[in-house]
């Protein structure tokens, strides 16, 4: 070790610059190592916390990815089956006529929409609106009775569906009712004689002459197909 001459104006210079890091420094804390212990151990659960935010997040992230895929993989199976089926109802309510389903974004499943291409025999539209009301109304029945074939109830409950029918069409909606039947029950609620003609049994509310409401049944004998039995509109 080398010694140095001393310099006493040296040596106040760092007596000095000791006596201000001295003051820098503050009164001596006598509880600093307990505060810091304290503040050691909530470092460690936030940190902790954090963490397990982070997993959370990516165990989420990974859960929505999943979903994502099955909802993709579900879509596009029903949306195949109702395509599929849907060209073969419309040619029963529509005969001559071609129907399809196509997606709008076929690569985006998950925010694509459906449109529906419907071209009755002898016409040529692109548009749903170009079509009378009867047959808007027998595309959408086309739709929904696909639906049905391709994804199956043990029932299904229908609410006047054939009030804007007329009596042609109205003959295709039941062919399409008896396809219908052979694999689910129907419960159809109408003012049709003939939509009643091919039911098994008839449920109805009267008002019984002392101001009662009652509920009547009926059951019917079926005998013979209705585009047999209806063939006539008259």
């Amino acid at each position: 070790y080398r010694t140095v001459p001393y310099v006493r104006a040296e040596q106040v210079k760092r007596l000095e610059k000791a006596k201000r890091d001295l003051a820098a420094l503050g009164k001596v804390n006598p509880l600093a190592a307990e505060e810091y212990e304290a503040l050691e151990a909530r470092n460690r659960y936030l940190n902790d916390q954090r963490n397990d935010v982070v997993n959370s997040r990516d165990d989420l992230m990974t859960l929505i990815r999943d979903l994502d895929k099955t909802m993709v993989e579900v879509f596009r199976s029903a949306f195949e089956d109702t395509a599929a089926a849907f060209e073969q109802v419309f040619v029963t309510l529509f005969p001559g006529g071609t129907g399809r389903l196509r997606l709008e974004n076929p690569d985006d499943l998950l925010t694509t929409g459906v449109l529906v291409e419907a071209s009755p025999a002898g016409k040529r539209v692109k548009q749903l609106s170009l079509l009378s009301g009867g047959e808007r109304s027998l595309t959408a029945l086309a739709l929904l009775f696909a639906i049905f074939t391709a994804r199956p109830s043990p029932f299904y409950v229908m609410d006047e569906v054939e009030a804007a029918l007329d009596d042609v069409n109205l003959t295709r909606l039941l062919n399409a009712f008896e396809q219908l039947r052979s694999h689910a029950q129907l419960i159809v609620i109408t003012h049709q004689q003939r939509t009643m003609s091919i039911a098994d049994a008839l449920y109805g509310v009267t008002m019984r002459a002392d101001g009662v409401t009652a509920v009547v049944s009926q059951k019917l004998k079926r005998n013979s197909h209705p585009s047999t039995r209806d063939s006539d509109p008259s």
